[in-house]
């Protein structure tokens, strides 16, 4: 029944979703749910009278040291005042950031994401009446020697418009701990990756000079792959 409901996801509509309104994601911060937040978040293409959808997300979550694992709630909500008939959320991993499994929704293959995405799944959503809530538990891994981001587009069941898209938006911490059993992480914070190694000390000279600078080159490559948008936004590595 939900391979019927559902339209295939294209990878050109993915990546005008999640990658040509990076720009413009810091200008919505509507705060609404306890522990949840829309941050990040703008209306896109018009959506039928009478229907207002929106998303949320954890405002804060913790990743488990030692297996990277971590969950993110996701959410979806009509604030119109009319049903929304069939709508679809995708819920987009971005560079340390991987979406492992959101329970009810398929995989997007590797084919169809966006550029500059790691991982994506669709879910189908038959109708969402007038100030209704739904809310997906997000099963993720997060790197944490990277910066990582989620993306949560509300599109048409077809795919052909996105009526509002929330992020990619950063998780993040700016005081990681390597040797604790959990680091906390909070939702618009670039978060600063974890180097050297907890049980490492510092180290300077030439050798540890060109790994940053490799880095840093290999990651303009991919920005360039990815489209002016990344390159635009991507947070500048501090040397």
């Amino acid at each position: 029944m939900f391979s019927r409901r559902t339209t295939a996801v294209t990878g050109s509509l993915l990546t005008a979703s999640c990658s040509a309104l990076l720009i413009f994601t810091s200008a919505a911060a509507a705060e609404d749910g306890e522990g949840m937040s829309g941050k990040g978040g703008k209306a896109v293409d018009e959506a039928p009278a009478g229907v207002e959808p929106t998303t949320m997300l954890s405002e804060e979550i913790s990743v488990d040291n030692s297996s990277q694992e971590t969950k993110i709630t996701a959410a979806v909500k009509n604030e119109g005042s009319k049903d929304s008939g069939e709508i679809r959320l995708l819920v987009v991993g971005f560079d340390g950031l991987s979406v492992k499994n959101v329970k009810g929704c398929s995989k997007v293959s590797k084919n169809d994401l966006p550029d500059g995405s790691n991982s994506a799944y669709s879910c189908a959503i038959d109708n969402l009446a007038a100030g209704s809530t739904k809310s997906y538990t997000v099963d993720a891994a997060y790197d944490m020697r990277e910066q990582g981001k989620i993306c949560l587009p509300v599109q048409s069941a077809d795919g052909s418009k996105t009526y509002w898209q929330q992020g990619p938006v950063p998780f993040g911490t700016n005081n990681p701990s390597p040797n604790a059993p959990t680091t906390p992480l909070l939702l618009g914070t670039d978060n600063t990756p974890v180097t050297p190694g907890g049980d490492e000390l510092p180290r300077t000279g030439p050798a540890d000079q060109a790994l940053p600078l490799g880095a840093a080159g290999a990651a303009l490559l991919a920005a360039g792959a990815a489209g002016l948008w990344w390159s635009s936004r991507r947070p500048a590595r501090e040397t």
